[in-house]
C-alpha cells in the first residue's frame, strides 16, 4: 500500500509541475494579452492543485494534509477570481487583441453566419 501511495504522489506531482511548465510556456509563446492570461490561469490552477494533491498523498493523515488541504480551497477560489479581476481590468482599459487573434469581432461573425 506504502508504495502505491508513493506512485500515485509522484504521478500528481509530475503532472502538476508538467502543467506549471506549459503554462510558463504559454505565457511566452502565445500572441497577446488575452491568450497569455488564459493559458497561464487555467494551466496554473490546474498544475498548483495537483502539486497540492501529490503533497498532501504524502503527508498522510495529518495536521499538515489539513493546512495543504486549506491552501487547496483558497487556490480554487482565488485563482480565477483573480484572473477574473484582471481580464475585466483589461477589458475595461481597452487592450486591444493581438494581429493572430480574433477576439470578440470574429466569434460575432461566426455566430451571425450561423444564424443564416
Amino acid at each position: 500500500m506504502n508504495d502505491f501511495l508513493d506512485v500515485s504522489s509522484w504521478i500528481a506531482l509530475l503532472a502538476g509541475t508538467f502543467f506549471c511548465v506549459v503554462g510558463g510556456v504559454g505565457l511566452l509563446r502565445m500572441p497577446d494579452f488575452w491568450a497569455r492570461t488564459h493559458a497561464a490561469g487555467l494551466t496554473d490552477t490546474l498544475g498548483a492543485g495537483l502539486i497540492l494533491l501529490g503533497l498532501m498523498i504524502q503527508g498522510g493523515a495529518t495536521l499538515v494534509t489539513l493546512k495543504l488541504l486549506m491552501i487547496l480551497g483558497f487556490l480554487y477560489v482565488a485563482s480565477p477570481t483573480a484572473g477574473h479581476a484582471l481580464f475585466r481590468a483589461a477589458h475595461s482599459r481597452g487592450v486591444a487583441f493581438g494581429e493572430g487573434t480574433g477576439g470578440i469581432q470574429k466569434w460575432e461573425e461566426g455566430a451571425d453566419r450561423g444564424a443564416d
